[in-house]
């Protein structure tokens, strides 16, 4: 009866630099458990996350379908950092080799595991009867829309791997032969439909079986430029990696938001990728004006978070001068904000022979750094307790 006590070990695959790529890469979805070895919650995990393997394997025997699979961080620190990873154990969910940004948060037992990724597998794209459905649709959410002739095409398959990965920011519809023939006067389409009833559409112009064009293409669509931060996403968009270029406003201060917005757009759209644009409620997240000597009443405030110190961006009414709010981000790259944060304002004359004070030495900590935490979460989350 030994088998009563000892259910069979599930074969997880085990990465590392050699064979990551191929194995991720292959897989519909794979969740991989990024551990350490001497941490108490990774030992505590492994016999869950093998018993959740060998349920969904149950379910999806075909190998590439789900893959659950592991990575020993202290044995292949490379990859922890390529996939930034801090705390352990953390579970990344891999569709076709693309990381998703939403980790797994959910409950740490093999129901809970299992339950989620039978919920990954599940259709993204919801199949449209009738057009009327189109009419009908919920303006408030973002809205991809493709006409297809068949569902077995080239062209329905790369939009339902683009809709697999970014289902989490839009809603995905699709119709077929007949029903979708009076949209699909020069072959098969795909239009996206943005928030609010009197938005216009806009539709997708390049090639439907090129992925990279389809899903950059989607992706701009689905993510806004300019997202809101609130208690639920915060951690979520630190395990991002960029620093933080954010708009403190009052909730119902649209006018700022708006001009923050095509600021953003004019002055920093060749930032993208090097910092997230993000706006913030200023009534909600007191604590964080307050370690930049602000209050609501102050806002609307713009502010840089580098995960080591927040800097302020000295007048929101400058925000139109063509070049300030961008010359502000480059000041954060280039290291301007880090030293004047603690040195002062840069010299701009220095005497001949006098010496410039030096700025690679080690800075006094800032009262902020003392604030938080050894492992950094963003300071929005942190004041959620004291809330």
């Amino acid at each position: 009866v030994s088998w009563l006590f000892n259910p069979s070990r599930s074969e997880i695959t085990s990465l590392d630099s050699g064979n990551i790529d191929d194995i991720l890469n292959n897989a519909d979805v794979a969740l991989v458990n990024f551990y350490a070895d001497w941490c108490r919650f990774s030992q505590m995990l492994h016999p869950i996350f093998e018993e959740a393997s060998n349920v969904i394997k149950e379910e999806y025997p075909d190998r590439n379908q789900v893959v659950f699979a592991r990575v020993d961080c202290d044995q292949h620190s490379d990859i922890a950092q390529r996939y930034r990873i801090s705390k352990y154990p953390t579970l990344k969910l891999f569709r076709n080799g693309m990381m998703m940004k939403r980790e797994y948060r959910g409950q740490r037992s093999v129901t809970a595991i299992a339950d989620y990724i039978r919920q990954q597998k599940s259709n993204p794209i919801q199949e449209v009867q009738d057009l009327e459905e189109i009419t009908a649709l919920d303006r408030s959410r973002r809205n991809i829309v493709g006409y297809f002739e068949q569902k077995d095409s080239d062209n329905y398959r790369t939009f339902e791997r683009v809709a697999n990965i970014l289902h989490d920011d839009c809603v995905f519809l699709s119709a077929f032969g007949d029903i979708s023939k009076p949209e699909r006067f020069s072959g098969d389409n795909v239009i996206y439909k943005p928030p609010g009833d009197n938005a216009p559409d806009m539709v997708y112009l390049g090639s439907l079986t090129n992925f990279d064009l389809v899903y950059a293409w989607t992706q701009d669509k689905c993510v806004p430029l300019v997202r809101e931060i609130t208690f639920e996403n915060g951690e979520e968009l630190t395990e991002e990696g960029l620093p933080f270029l954010i708009l403190f406003h009052m909730k119902d201060d649209l006018e700022s938001l708006e001009k923050f917005q095509q600021e953003v757009a004019r002055q920093l759209i060749s930032e993208k990728g090097t910092i997230n644009f993000l706006h913030a409620d200023c009534d909600k997240f007191r604590h964080p004006l307050l370690h930049i000597q602000k209050t609501p009443a102050d806002c609307p405030v713009i502010a840089i978070d580098s995960f080591r110190h927040m800097y302020v961006f000295p007048d929101f009414s400058d925000l139109s001068v063509p070049g300030k709010l961008k010359q502000f981000v480059l000041d954060l790259h280039s290291g301007k904000l880090h030293r004047e944060f603690h040195h002062g304002p840069d010299p701009t004359d220095v005497a001949p022979g006098q010496p410039i004070q030096d700025l690679a030495s080690s800075p006094p900590e800032s009262s902020f750094q003392k604030l938080a935490p050894s492992e950094h979460r963003y300071t929005l989350l942190r004041e959620k307790d004291e809330l």
